[in-house]
């Protein structure tokens, strides 16, 4: 099992439709006891919350967030942890939307210690 979550910060590799998260957004990830949650923020994320679990390297969340436009959405996403060959951690995510059409899949890392990508 890669390593902990706690205390991390992740970002998206790439962007995403507009209006959803993107390379501008930060996850600051906690991890304890199996149950993973987290605050997110950045691009035209206003403001964005995740909660679930973590069974070795597989997390299973839900997460909502409220967009720049006043608008809320939520979804679900199962992400598989994997532990990078420099160390950091990247999480290869599938998500579907659970109040709006749409599905997908994204790739989140953890920054750089210097907090660059």
């Amino acid at each position: 099992m890669a390593r902990s979550l706690d205390g991390l910060v992740l970002a998206p590799v790439a962007d995403q439709a507009p209006g959803q998260v993107g390379t501008r957004t930060r996850f600051a990830y906690h991890e304890r006891d199996g149950e993973v949650w987290a605050e997110y923020a950045g691009g035209d994320v206003v403001r964005g919350h995740l909660v679930g679990t973590r069974e070795g390297d597989r997390l299973d969340f839900r997460y909502v967030q409220l967009k720049r436009d006043g608008t809320t959405a939520s979804g679900h996403c199962v992400s598989t942890v994997v532990e990078l060959p420099d160390g950091r951690v990247r999480l290869e995510e599938t998500w579907r939307w659970e109040s709006q059409p749409g599905r997908g899949t994204s790739v989140v890392e953890q920054l750089a210690a210097d907090g660059t990508d």
